[in-house]
């Protein structure tokens, strides 16, 4: 897929978790992946987001760099958000919190096939008042 096209549908992939339509990614990743080096199934990192998303309902994934490069797609998304349950072990506080996730992909036949995902652990247990993690 070329660079161009990768791009397109990564946003395409990003607007779908915004819209909460994490019951059937299909069109973007494989019936098998793998996330932080763990296999999991479609349905498993689908309830994965979704179980997130259960958590912080108002969370939104907002693209602030974004790389292509052959079949790998790297991104740093920026989320401003509210939990209303535990989330990442931490209890919420009614607070917005705001972090970073730097994530990358690699692509196969235009699905996404593996993930490699880092989450600002320090920044969201020091608003949600558990410092020096």
């Amino acid at each position: 897929m070329a660079s161009s096209k990768l791009e397109e549908h990564y946003r395409r992939y990003i607007g779908y978790l915004n819209q909460r339509k994490t019951h059937d990614l299909s069109d973007f990743v494989h019936d098998e992946l793998t996330y932080n080096d763990k296999p999991m199934s479609r349905a498993d990192y689908q309830n994965y987001i979704g179980d997130d998303i259960a958590r912080i309902p108002d969370l939104y994934f907002d693209i602030h760099h974004l790389l292509v490069s052959g079949d790998y797609v790297s991104s740093r998304i920026r989320f401003k958000c509210t939990p209303v349950k535990e989330f990442r072990g931490h209890s919420p506080n009614g607070q917005t919190i705001s972090f970073v996730e730097h994530v990358f992909y690699r692509f196969e036949d235009g699905k996404i096939r593996q993930v490699w995902s880092l989450l600002d652990d320090q920044a969201i247990a020091t608003q949600l008042g558990k410092p020096g993690l």
